[in-house]
């Protein structure tokens, strides 16, 4: 999976990850609710990439 990101997803990843981190640190609920956020906001992109790729012929 990783090879398919690239360096750039790979260095946003690690931010992501480090960010959430450093809110996590400070303010543990906050933390989790922008997780939350982030995991639905990834998996409307998932829907959106997988419903156009789809309406192309690609899956």
């Amino acid at each position: 999976m990783i090879d398919r990101l690239g360096t750039a997803g790979v260095a946003g990843a690690v931010l992501l990850l480090a960010g959430l981190a450093l809110v996590a640190w400070s303010a543990p609920v906050v933390a989790a609710g922008l997780a939350l956020v982030l995991v639905g906001t990834g998996l409307v992109v998932k829907g959106l990439a997988t419903n156009l790729l789809r309406q192309f012929g690609f899956a």
